[in-house]
């Protein structure tokens, strides 16, 4: 009789059918809730840490999740469309697999100024946020108050359009 072996994505894959299932009724957090993260160089990062009087856009991204690709790719290409946010990116995954997906998916997006990439070891977001889905995009004004939240890559014209109108 072979054994299951539990790993690291087990856990990860069981926590997201959990939260999956409680999620569907989930209302996106309407406010930047408080968090604490980890940069890249595993230093924290807690809402305190978030610049202000500028709108806010959270990017929640899995590096295995084609929607996430294919939806940072899009994102990377038209990264100007961003610049008058502070965009925080954060993923649950390891530094190897999210400086993977960074070099492959978002070049152009890693390196600019108003990006910081962060690494959710405490599986917060999840609860905090209140996403649906991979990948979830929430946009917040400079007042922390939500303006938008999309999680499908067909819908990032809206989220343009919305930092557009914000920012006139």
């Amino acid at each position: 009789m072979k054994q299951f072996k539990v790993t690291h994505l087990s856990w990860l894959f069981l926590l997201l059918v959990l939260v999956s299932l409680n999620v569907s009724a989930q209302i996106p957090a309407q406010t930047v809730p408080e968090f604490q993260f980890l940069r890249l160089n595993q230093k924290p990062y807690t809402n305190k840490d978030l610049p202000p009087g500028k709108m806010l856009f959270f990017v929640f991204f899995d590096p295995g999740c084609e929607h996430c690709q294919r939806t940072i790719g899009k994102m990377d290409k038209q990264y100007t469309s961003f610049a008058k946010t502070s965009m925080i990116m954060i993923s649950m995954d390891s530094l190897s697999r999210i400086n993977k997906f960074l070099d492959t998916y978002a070049k152009h997006i890693r390196v600019q100024k108003n990006v910081t990439i962060l690494q959710d070891k405490r599986y917060q977001f999840i609860t905090q946020f209140k996403p649906v889905r991979f990948p979830s995009m929430f946009l917040y004004s400079a007042k922390k108050q939500l303006i938008d939240y999309e999680d499908n890559e067909e819908s990032l014209f809206k989220l343009i359009n919305a930092i557009n109108k914000t920012s006139k």
